[in-house]
């Protein structure tokens, strides 16, 4: 839902938004989104990039040994990604990340802030291969958590390059300046804080959503002029767990989401 611009621009800006569906045997997840991203290369060794972005999520279940009606979630999040990169030289580089997120179901509060980021250290042993080392605060299994990030680049020709690391990998291809294919393998995360615990049993409650999964996506993206474009999604995830925590991540309730398809329309201004 986030995109951070990739160009060999000295600056300019995107805005992006997005539909996307994941349906299942017993759930169904629908998201709309919006963000919009500035970019500035400063000079040939520091450049900055931010992005805002907003989502909003409807969760529907159909369970029936779920002990409270109330399983229909309306979760909203707001994020600023900021990010930097430093080149020492011309193997050696930084990237900083700083992101605020505020997850929250209706009701917005202070306690509802995250703070996320890390750092990362990139090799590049030449014009066309790389590895990236680092750690980040990190929400890819649905709580907070400081994990290693590991990603190796290569530029297998003019138009193929891959990426393989945790927690993304991707294959990206392109035929002519106008059509981008992108095959991705992601693990994602995130939790919302709930306005009231739900209850789950007579001496149980949670206070927060959390999800996490393993997401392979297809991604079509068609320039359809000098700076729109359009992008089409089609994937599957795994391994995917919907559950009721309390604030430590520990799990109260489990909905046994199944593994199934997402779709997702995207258009974008990129200037």
């Amino acid at each position: 839902m986030i995109s951070i611009l990739k160009t060999t621009a000295q600056s300019g800006y995107s805005l992006e938004l997005n539909i996307k569906t994941v349906p299942a045997e017993m759930t169904t997840k629908n998201e709309t989104g919006a963000s919009f991203s500035l970019y500035d290369n400063w000079n040939t060794k520091n450049k900055i990039s931010n992005t805002i972005s907003y989502k909003n999520t409807g969760l529907n279940f159909d369970l029936d040994d779920y002990y409270s009606n109330d399983i229909d979630y309306r979760l909203n999040r707001i994020e600023n990604n900021l990010e930097l990169s430093h080149k020492f030289n011309k193997k050696l580089s930084l990237d900083l990340e700083f992101k605020t997120v505020a997850a929250f179901e209706n009701n917005f509060g202070i306690s509802d802030v995250s703070i996320f980021g890390g750092a990362e250290i990139r090799y590049s042993f030449n014009e066309k291969n790389s590895l990236e080392l680092g750690v980040k605060r990190m929400r890819v299994f649905g709580k907070a958590a400081i994990l290693p990030t590991l990603a190796f680049y290569s530029k297998l020709n003019p138009d193929t390059d891959i990426e393989i690391g945790f927690p993304n990998s991707a294959i990206h291809y392109s035929n002519n300046e106008r059509n981008h294919f992108n095959l991705t393998n992601s693990f994602d995360g995130e939790y919302y804080k709930l306005d009231q615990s739900k209850k789950i049993e007579s001496n149980q409650t949670a206070s927060r959503i959390s999800f996490s999964q393993m997401t392979t996506v297809f991604e079509y993206e068609r320039n359809i002029d000098k700076n729109w474009f359009l992008s089409f999604q089609g994937g599957y995830q795994f391994n995917k767990k919907y559950r009721l925590t309390d604030n430590r991540g520990t799990t109260k309730f489990n909905f046994d989401a199944n593994d199934g398809t997402l779709f997702n329309i995207g258009i974008k201004y990129k200037q």
